[in-house]
């Protein structure tokens, strides 16, 4: 009898995050099912790996059904432990979607790779139940364990590659610096919770809205925001906390690397949101000078980095730096039309590097021995496989913000915003970084046209999945300017019910 009231107690809660108890119920069947048959001698011990990848792909798919109808739009459950409203229902169809598209691209690359294990799905599917607990938590405590659940299973897919050395190394640095981060988190939210006694983020801000309970103690509220603020941005690969990704996303396999460069940005990039715009607005003069200090940091670096890189992983990296910068700008502004622009931001970016991961993962010969590495192995694309090259082009255009690309139109947004904040000298120094990122942006395209490999290698053709890929995130790319207007109007919904 208690087991059925507690039921009835918490229904309506168990419905607000039934997508997260479903994909729990779907990846603790496709567990059992891969261990009991991979090591069934009857059948021969199959390899389960495409089998299972696909049945993740549905469950995903049927996690974005469950998301996108959800009975509730705005709503505190379990105590006021997660909390469901318009902004969780966008980044989570984001987090699920960009998941998608990573197992999609991955799945002819762990077949030419030889990386015969289910379990790499399994993981993947376990870290996107973490990262929409993360973007639905509401308080300290569940926030920090979404978070150290994502960074369990990202540790073990960096390291997954096994018989390379490469990746056990980049499994074994994101381990120890990301344990690093996580302590600097949850001291920071130790500090807090200590001179306010709360966790709850909302709890939080009507304690910090007007109050001049803590001002005495103004120096320690200040040091625990400034703590969590540095395990966030460390998490995001932000400068100057961006010293491990380089290392850890190069080791890692290809596919790996795409996933952490999309998907766990969106999770974290949104309760860093809820935090700084939410339970820390009435400090906002305190974080500002942070986030602006890093965002310069981040453009800079990501600017100037990328052009002394010769490898293709890295270069992406330096750029995924780049644009982290540009984010933190959107953010600095704390109004509607900044956080708007953050998530037009957003949301353009992941189409863009969908794109540019899918192309670098088509990059295969047809003996399937060799794989794009080094950024002069692009020599003579624009003629050994011209729509390839086009397509590329066309991204790098975009991420570069020539316009009237999509790139351009998020950039311009998101300047645009940082004025009407009078941020006019951040807005500035983004210009210039913008140009001068165009010069890497556009070497690449030179080497693809114009430069000889040292090697002449003749690609194979994309499978189905990267060609779906390829065709969804170019189209957004190349018309979005079109008909922007509908996600202008989403975003700044979003934004304006959270904010306004």
């Amino acid at each position: 009898m208690m087991g059925l009231h507690f039921i009835h107690l918490f229904e309506n809660d168990f419905y607000a995050l039934f997508p997260e108890l479903f994909l729990t119920c779907t990846t603790m069947l496709l567990l059992m099912f891969g261990v009991v048959w991979s090591t069934s001698k009857a059948q021969g011990y199959p390899i389960l790996t495409h089998t299972v990848a696909w049945l993740c792909v549905w469950s995903l798919v049927c996690a974005f059904g469950l998301t996108i109808h959800s009975p509730f739009s705005v709503m505190v459950s379990f105590y006021n432990t997660f909390v469901i409203d318009e902004l969780t229902f966008l980044l989570k169809a984001m987090v699920i979607c960009s998941a998608t598209a990573a197992m999609l691209m991955s799945m002819e690359y762990l077949k030419t790779s030889m990386l015969n294990i289910f379990e790499y799905s399994i993981l993947i599917l376990l870290s996107t139940i973490s990262m929409l607990l993360l973007i639905s938590s509401y308080d300290f405590i569940s926030m920090y364990l979404a978070i150290e659940m994502q960074s369990l299973c990202f540790y073990v897919l960096a390291a997954s590659k096994r018989h390379s050395e490469f990746s056990t190394e980049a499994g074994l640095k994101y381990f120890l610096l990301g344990a690093f981060s996580s302590g600097v988190l949850l001291f920071g939210c130790s500090l807090v919770y200590g001179y306010t006694g709360i966790t709850n983020f909302e709890d939080i801000a009507k304690c910090l809205a007007g109050s001049a309970l803590f001002q005495t103690h103004h120096s320690f509220l200040h040091l625990g925001m400034c703590l969590i603020m540095i395990g966030f941005l460390f998490k995001l690969t932000a400068a100057p906390f961006h010293f491990w990704a380089p290392d850890v996303y190069e080791g890692s396999p290809t596919s790996v690397t795409a996933f952490f460069a999309i998907t766990p940005k969106i999770a974290l990039l949104g309760v860093f949101l809820r935090l700084l715009l939410g339970s820390f607005y009435d400090l906002l003069f305190a974080w500002q000078y942070v986030l602006i200090f890093c965002s310069v940091c981040s453009l800079f670096i990501g600017a100037f980095g990328a052009m002394a890189q010769k490898k293709i992983k890295r270069l992406l990296v330096y750029s995924s730096i780049g644009h982290v910068g540009y984010l933190l700008i959107g953010i600095c502004c704390g109004t509607v039309e900044g956080l708007q622009a953050v998530l037009l931001y957003l949301i353009l970016y992941v189409f863009m590097t969908v794109n540019v991961f899918t192309i670098v993962l088509s990059c295969i010969d047809h003996s399937n021995t060799f794989r794009l590495k080094y950024i002069q192995d692009l020599g003579l694309l624009g003629q050994t496989h011209p729509v390839l090259a086009f397509t590329f082009s066309c991204t790098l255009f975009s991420m570069a913000g020539i316009p009237p690309l999509a790139g351009f139109c998020s950039k311009f947004y998101l300047f645009f915003a940082a004025m009407g904040s009078s941020l006019y000298g951040l807005a500035l120094f983004g210009v210039l970084s913008s140009v001068v990122s165009c010069f890497y942006y556009i070497r690449l395209i030179k080497i693809m046209y114009f430069e000889q490999p040292s090697q002449l290698i003749t690609y194979g053709a994309i499978d189905h999945e990267k060609a779906i890929l390829l065709g969804i995130t170019s189209t957004v790319i190349v018309f979005f300017f079109l008909c922007p207007h509908s996600l202008f109007l989403w975003t700044y919904k979003v934004a304006y019910m959270f904010l306004g």
